[in-house]
């Protein structure tokens, strides 16, 4: 509804998300690494609320996830043996020369690593479908709350913000549950084994790979540092690029109007060189990292060999038992590895659920009463007593609002932008709740009756038409869904809406666009309209419903909502005042109040705010 947006005060522009910067949005390409220590980070507020939550949802699993724990336990100590069986081996047999020992300790050892990669699969693929239905719950709680949430919230809210919280958040946590639960608890239990393993060979070799770890840690954390600074200015620029090629592509007859080619081409290029630049120096830096680890590895793997071959000259350990520690201090950093680039992707995940918790903290909309009223037969009797309204206590948009409507009459709605017309609406269908006074409908407060039972009494053709992805048939049926294919069709045609649809592709069953975009504002308007024909409403509401189409269009619809109108309460909001003439009764609504009501001929005889109007849009048309 485009009125109420201006009758509501304006978010102030410091509060406004930048029109360049949506890297957020569902869709975007994305860039840099997804997860690991380079992600930009994104903290949540409520850590330990958030986990809790996130275990309510999990536990409903508890069987499968421990399960899959014993599974990633068995596969990390199957994989802690292998350098154990290793030193074995050449301590036993390789040394002494005994080979057929040597063969069963490797078949031995073939046998433990299929049984650790069958353990790791299975525990993959059981996680997998835990997070999957984890993720199944969250994603169909969060959706069914967006069902029940009052329309105040999504004045609040950009379109994009909540699609990013329903997708990309929830998509989140889908990944870091699958990928990140396990690989955490599976390293530490490798650094645990490993450590253990370690000082059991040798507690001195232990104290000296204890000493080389803070200096590679220290190492790769300054280069991680700088690098994640890259990569969050990385995705900056991408978000930059981003809104500025939707905005073009969205604007592109405006470009091509104004013969804009060459300046967006231009500010396209600089866009992407300073994406290119900052780029260059993530990718540059996440790559020195590897070689850097390899070189401190390998220098940490030279200096314990050398050790551990004094310590064995020395007769203090064999030769088996240098070959298992060295493997062991080469897994024992892996883990930690693997656990500092899971840090940051588990922090976004959590600062994820925290926004998806967010929107299913939001109060729904007041509960019917248990008493609440279901309407039956509707004559139409609406009457407005003392309405007093505001979106903000301290600014209503109403102000004691008087209005008696009998069964059957016509009442337009009148008056400049934001003067109130489409909130009287609003508080028509229940879309908000008075502050003041009573709505009633055949002598009843709408407040006593059930929700569903008043709005499928009233039907609303809006100025901003919407239609699903969806046949037309189907669009239509929206109004009724138990609707017949005969039903419809007539609908169709009391909406002067055929003459058009038969000769679309397929007719009724031709396959709409998103929002109905192969179809002109027109037609849409039409469509609408055999909708709310179809529901078949006591009250009908009318917003603006022809004033984005040509006049020969207008006529069509004109005629279709004559159709409509006939029998039923009426109310109907136009900015052409030439459409209402003929209305029972016309309320000129200026400053949230009601400051004439009459007939259109009283109104003119008036001389005052309608006539005013009347006569600078006769004016205007004539010019």
């Amino acid at each position: 509804m485009s009125e109420k947006n201006n009758e509501r005060p304006k978010e102030p522009m410091a509060n406004r998300p930048p029109v360049m910067r949506p890297a957020g949005r569902p869709g975007g390409f994305g860039g840099g690494p997804r997860g690991g220590m380079f992600m930009a980070k994104a903290k949540a507020k409520d850590i330990k609320g958030t986990l809790i939550r996130l275990w309510g949802y999990l536990s409903r699993r508890k069987r499968k996830l421990i399960g899959v724990f014993s599974l990633v336990i068995l596969s990390s100590l199957l994989m802690l043996t292998g350098p154990m069986l290793i030193g074995m081996a050449i301590d036993n047999y390789i040394v002494p020369g005994d080979f057929d020992g040597l063969l069963r300790m490797i078949i031995i050892m073939m046998v433990i690593y299929v049984f650790s990669a069958a353990a790791s699969w299975l525990q993959s693929y059981t996680m997998t479908r835990v997070s999957q239905d984890t993720v199944a719950d969250i994603r169909n709680d969060v959706f069914s709350r967006l069902q029940i949430l009052p329309l105040r919230f999504f004045d609040s809210k950009t379109h994009g913000e909540l699609m990013s919280r329903v997708t990309n958040d929830i998509e989140n946590i889908s990944h870091t549950l699958n990928q990140s639960t396990t690989q955490v608890f599976s390293s530490v239990i490798t650094v645990i084994g490993t450590l253990a393993a370690m000082l059991w060979l040798s507690p001195l070799l232990t104290l000296l790979s204890l000493i080389i770890i803070p200096f590679m840690t220290l190492t790769t954390g300054k280069i991680a540092g700088k690098t994640r600074n890259y990569f969050s200015g990385q995705q900056e620029r991408l978000g930059e690029l981003n809104g500025f090629i939707e905005e073009t592509i969205t604007g592109q007859k405006a470009v091509k109007s104004f013969t804009r080619e060459k300046m967006v081409m231009k500010d396209f290029e600089e866009a992407s060189i300073k994406l290119k630049e900052v780029g260059t120096k993530a990718q540059i830096f996440s790559g020195v990292i590897g070689p850097i680890m390899n070189v401190i590895n390998n220098f940490g793997f030279a200096i314990l060999a050398g050790a551990g071959g004094y310590l064995a000259v020395q007769g203090i350990i064999t030769v088996g038992v240098i070959a298992s520690f060295l493997n062991y201090s080469r897994q024992f950093m892996r883990p930690i590895n693997e656990m500092a680039n899971q840090f940051n992707m588990v922090q976004s995940a959590i600062a994820g659920a925290e926004r998806v918790f967010e929107v299913m903290d939001e109060s729904p909309e007041l509960l019917d009463e248990a008493d609440a009223y279901t309407l039956k037969e509707v004559k139409g009797n609406v009457a407005f007593d003392d309405v007093t309204f505001g979106y903000n206590e301290a600014e209503p948009v109403l102000k004691d609002i008087n209005i008696t409507v009998k069964p059957g009459q016509t009442i337009a709605l009148v008056g400049p932008t934001g003067a109130g017309k489409t909130t009287i609406v609003n508080l028509l269908t229940r879309f908000y709740d008075i502050d003041k006074g009573a709505i009633l409908i055949d002598g009843r407060d709408i407040r006593t009756i059930k929700r569903d039972s008043l709005r499928s009494s009233l039907g609303i053709v809006l100025q901003d038409t919407h239609l699903f992805s969806e046949t037309v048939r189907e669009n239509i049926r929206y109004g009724r869904l138990d609707a017949t294919d005969e039903e419809v069709e007539e609908a169709a045609r009391l909406a002067n809406a055929e003459h058009f649809i038969l000769r679309l592709p397929d007719g009724y069953d031709t396959l709409l666009t998103e929002d109905g975009g192969n179809l002109s504002q027109g037609q849409r308007q039409l469509l609408s309209i055999a909708r709310a024909i179809l529901l078949d409403p006591a009250i009908l509401i009318l917003d603006e419903a022809t004033s984005s189409v040509d006049t020969r269009t207008e006529l069509h619809i004109q005629e279709a909502m004559l159709n409509l109108m006939k029998g039923r309460t009426s109310f109907v909001i136009a900015h052409r005042l030439s459409t209402i003439r003929d209305a029972d009764m016309i309320l000129v609504i200026n400053d949230g109040r009601i400051i004439e009501k009459g007939s259109h001929d009283e109104l003119l005889e008036l001389k005052g705010f309608y006539h005013n109007l009347y006569m600078n849009q006769f004016r205007r048309q004539a010019s």
